[in-house]
């Protein structure tokens, strides 16, 4: 018998690189620099993480934010491969619009916003980043944005209608 134990199950996540940015910090002898990673991890089933390392190289700095994008994962909303709703998240001055689209649309969406959505599990969606640019600010800002989502069960039940006057239009045209 050995005295180790055997790891519970490690769950497969789906981890994107965001950013890698090189950055200083002024001090008396002239200028430190570090790596600042990016990472969020998903497990494609609707549970999502972002996280943000900074180390002297880059693997490190990786495997910090890594870390802390598991760490910091939570539950989103979903209706079937898109969103319930439309829904806006803004974050300093980056503001990200998500769209529900219907199947087959794919992810309308550019740079951090494209890593967040496909690693949440989202495969029909409509996004327009508005404002700042910043990638930070605007992967925070889609994160926001998803944190935002009521599912159609729930917001029914706080308007008093049946779930079926929740559905999104192309789903209503299909069943009725």
């Amino acid at each position: 018998m050995t005295d180790y134990q055997v790891p519970e199950f490690e769950h497969e996540y789906d981890e994107r690189v965001i950013e890698i940015a090189r950055v200083a910090k002024v001090v008396k002898g002239g200028r430190r620099f570090n790596f600042r990673v990016a990472v969020v991890a998903g497990d494609n089933r609707g549970s999502i993480g972002v996280g943000v390392g900074k180390a002297n190289a880059v693997p490190d700095a990786m495997r910090k934010a890594t870390e802390r994008a598991r760490k910091n994962m939570h539950k989103i909303s979903t209706f079937g491969t898109t969103i319930p709703h439309e829904v806006l998240g803004r974050v300093g001055g980056a503001k990200v619009l998500l769209k529900p689209a219907s199947p087959g649309t794919g992810v309308i969406a550019g740079g951090g916003v494209r890593a967040v959505l496909e690693a949440a599990g989202i495969s029909d969606i409509l996004t327009k980043s508005l404002g700042s640019s910043t990638v930070l600010n605007v992967v925070f800002a889609t994160i926001e944005a998803l944190e935002q989502l009521k599912s159609p069960q729930d917001e029914a039940a706080r308007r008093g209608k049946s779930p079926k006057d929740m559905l999104p239009f192309w789903e209503r045209r299909k069943n009725g």
